[in-house]
């Protein structure tokens, strides 16, 4: 991929625009040989609202600890994210791209009353058995310093040759997880898409209501993966590190809710390992780790 050539944004764009776009787009095939473009979007002095900070912290069980939550940042790079896959030139459609993986890594805790810059760009198109995954790139700095990015990688179903098998995927069957030394119980209602919706601007039909996730052929609503990956951190704040630390998930089956689940968390020498999981504590939603970020 060429040098990334970004458009600075005067505000982050609505998501009802957005959204909008993405029913448009909804016809996008890739074709045979797709490319990502190589523009990225900017967006300069974003300043922390108080009451949407305080919204997400309740939403997602995050403490008021003078920080924002380490998932916060993506509160602001979303609208960013969405408008880069909505672009004209981009190769595939918004609608029924599935978050696969999520890694975030804090540099440092970042203030509450901070203003941050935000870039975003996507790379690493790569052709796996079932279609294409490709990641969005996030950095987020404040006077310059660098405190925080992440990768979110995107799959779409379609286009595969059947002979690459996803990173995760060979990972996944590698590992055999420890006993957890925590386990804990959660009740997840079934208004958790509709509220997670409201402070993030992530109002895909597939979280909100019953009706509007079997029109996409679910059997009701699911979490959002990003809010599942929020609640077990918030579950984990007062172990998360004060130095530099990466957080890598990886999404698995859907949660559909109302649900009951299982968290589960095991002290690893260099961090920890948590998973979220169905109330019979083998179906996965999710699994994770916490490491620091080698010197």
């Amino acid at each position: 991929m060429s040098e990334v050539r970004f458009k600075e944004l005067r505000h982050a764009p609505p998501m009802a625009v957005n959204f909008a776009k993405a029913v448009l787009r909804a016809r996008v095939r890739p074709g045979n040989a797709p490319v990502l473009p190589d523009e990225g979007l900017r967006l300069n002095d974003v300043a922390q609202k108080s009451r949407h900070l305080a919204a997400y912290r309740q939403v997602c069980g995050f403490s008021a600890d003078g920080h924002l939550p380490i998932t916060y940042p993506h509160m602001h790079a979303f609208p960013l994210h969405m408008a880069l896959i909505l672009g004209d030139g981009f190769p595939f459609p918004a609608m029924g791209l599935v978050h696969v993986r999520n890694r975030i890594t804090q540099f440092r805790p970042i203030g509450e009353r901070e203003q941050l810059n935000i870039k975003c760009y996507t790379g690493n198109l790569t052709q796996v058995e079932k279609g294409y995954e490709f990641s969005i790139f996030t950095v987020v700095s404040t006077a310059g310093e660098r405190v925080w990015q992440s990768e979110s990688v995107n799959f779409h179903r379609g286009g595969g040759h059947g002979e690459k098998k996803s990173p995760d995927a060979q990972r996944d069957k590698q590992t055999t997880a420890p006993a957890p030394d925590l386990i804990e119980e959660w009740e997840v209602p079934g208004d958790t898409g509709r509220r997670y919706a409201s402070v993030s601007g992530d109002r895909n039909p597939i979280h909100l209501y019953p009706l509007t996730a079997k029109a996409f052929g679910f059997k009701r609503q699911i979490a959002h993966g990003m809010w599942s990956k929020a609640r077990c951190l918030a579950a984990l704040q007062p172990e998360l590190p004060e130095q530099a630390f990466t957080v890598d998930v990886r999404f698995k089956l859907p949660m559909f809710i109302p649900a009951k689940v299982k968290f589960a968390r095991t002290r690893q020498n260099d961090g920890l390992d948590f998973q979220l999981l169905a109330a019979d504590g083998v179906k996965p939603h999710l699994s994770g780790e916490v490491r620091p970020v080698s010197e």
